[in-house]
């Protein structure tokens, strides 16, 4: 029987098991998106999934510095074989407890406009969704937006 998957603060030194995965777990080059600074910088907004010593899922989220009630969540990642299983929602619902509970009362998060899962999970979760928003990310780098509006 499997053990049940333990959801802790990440530190700076998950990043390397991330990096190690990420790619698998997307199935292409996903890595330049997830560089090492947010471990290195934004670790206690961050989450990692374990279970049975193994990596099985990850939220890299950040509260904005320069905006009180903003917090951003840059990259989520599950374990291919732990999909479906409301990890994710998990993560999320954490990282936005953890955002209320340091005043924040706005949630970002961005995806390409071909990400239809991404836009419908932040659909479900209650975020609204715009785009997409033409240039966002460069020329020609269009992205979708989401934004959930929360209360304390």
């Amino acid at each position: 029987m499997a053990s049940e998957a333990l959801i802790r603060q990440a530190v700076p030194g998950d990043y390397d098991g991330i990096a190690a995965v990420v790619d698998d777990w997307w199935g292409r080059s996903v890595l330049p998106a997830v560089p090492r600074l947010f471990l290195d910088h934004f670790a206690s907004t961050s989450l990692v999934v374990e279970q049975e010593d193994e990596l099985v899922g990850f939220l890299i989220g950040l509260f904005a510095p320069d905006e009180p009630t903003g917090a951003y969540i840059h990259f989520v990642g599950v374990h291919p074989d732990h999909r479906g299983s409301g990890l994710a929602r998990e993560l999320y619902g954490r990282f936005i407890a953890g955002g209320r509970a340091d005043g924040r009362t706005v949630f970002r998060a961005i995806t390409s406009p071909g990400n239809t899962g991404s836009v419908a999970f932040h659909r479900a979760l209650g975020f609204t969704v715009a785009g997409p928003v033409p240039d966002y990310n460069g020329p020609g780098r269009d992205m979708i937006t989401f934004e959930l509006r929360s209360e304390k």
